[in-house]
């Protein structure tokens, strides 16, 4: 598979103020008891406590095991979903509470790439209709003109125009992730937030998916939230990652400082077990086994969340909860004990070197 022609992400300035800010995000889904006088018993702790900032131009990694919160964290920021408590900012306004036609102005400006290509398209309608509808509903384009400027975003991203009037069965998976790209681009937006958009596919069609996403930032001026659990992905399109566990910010870096250096002994195990090609390389690699399951949402441990499965834990992790506190240049992480030494001495493959 052919390398990628685009620029490092890495080379993503922050300039200026961040485009959308994450203050103190919590986020808690309350569980009930009973049919008809439902009483809360208790809540889910999806996210608790979050703060992050995405720059204009730059692409934003979140990583973390399934459940940690990512997707939940996503829908917040994209305002699906309700905050418990926290603030977002889009642009330097205040998009908490906003609701009816403001809110719907606000869409535009924010949209959203689904995880699964299959799921998310209406099998019922075909392409040009799907593309179409954040066009008809917002009435940023003359009715008539609607067909032409759907054809134009099908042949942006690499679609042929003529399949205008095909179903969502009538293309492959990574077609069908391409068809969810250029309607998530109908309005023009500032940001895109990407949730695990190359996850469902096969390994051959995913560096296809990355390039074209980086592709359209550079020609486009995108912003975007990238969530994925695959590092590799992440690393190939990332130019900041922040890693996630159980609801919290654990650790957040530039790419090549986290994946070289991580502080945080959750990034460490994470990186510890990312597949190596070449037998050699893999066979004097550290493998850092992680024993235990993931705590339970509904009743998160006390300090650090991660110290019950953590391999470098002591008493004060289990009392006292570590805040994010900056260890080197543009790298924070929250640990008591962070790493000191070098845990990844292997570069991480990425789809595009894959065989």
């Amino acid at each position: 598979m052919s390398a990628p022609e685009t620029t490092s992400p890495d080379k993503a300035p922050k300039v200026g103020e961040p485009l959308l800010r994450l203050e103190g995000i919590v986020k808690h889904f309350p569980i009930t008891s009973g049919i008809i006088f439902q009483k809360k018993v208790g809540a889910v702790h999806a996210v608790d406590g979050v703060d992050l900032d995405i720059y204009p131009g730059e692409t934003l990694g979140l990583v973390g095991e399934t459940g940690c919160g990512k997707s939940t964290l996503a829908r917040v920021a994209m305002r699906l979903y309700d905050t418990t408590g926290g603030r977002i900012l889009f642009e330097g306004r205040d998009i908490t509470h906003l609701k009816g036609e403001e809110l719907r102005a606000l869409r535009r400006d924010m949209q959203m790439v689904f995880q699964d290509p299959y799921a998310s398209l209406n099998p019922r309608k075909t392409v040009g209709t799907i593309i179409g509808a954040p066009l008809r509903l917002h009435k940023t384009v003359p009715r008539p003109q609607i067909k032409t400027s759907v054809q134009e975003l099908m042949e942006l991203v690499g679609l042929n125009p003529e399949h205008y009037n095909r179903y969502p069965h009538e293309f492959s998976g990574g077609q069908r992730q391409r068809i969810g790209v250029a309607r998530a681009l109908a309005l023009k937006p500032k940001l895109i937030v990407c949730d695990e958009p190359v996850s469902a596919l096969d390994v051959s069609i995913q560096a296809q998916i990355l390039n074209l996403l980086s592709d359209l930032q550079n020609e486009l001026n995108l912003t975007y939230l990238f969530i994925a659990h695959d590092l590799s992905v992440v690393k190939h399109i990332s130019g900041r990652v922040h890693v996630m566990y159980l609801g919290k910010i654990v650790e957040a870096a530039v790419g090549e400082t986290l994946y070289t250096t991580p502080k945080h002994p959750y990034t460490g195990a994470l990186l510890s077990a990312v597949p190596i090609a070449d037998p050699r390389l893999a066979k004097a690699k550290k493998r850092i086994i992680l024993e235990g399951d993931v705590p339970s949402p509904i009743d998160p441990p006390s300090g650090c969340r991660f110290h019950p499965r953590c391999y470098v834990a002591q008493d004060r992790c289990s009392v006292e909860e570590p805040l994010l506190r900056e260890l080197g240049p543009e790298h924070t992480a929250a640990c008591h004990f962070p790493l000191e030494s070098r845990i990844i001495e292997t570069s991480i493959e990425t789809p595009e070197s894959s065989p």
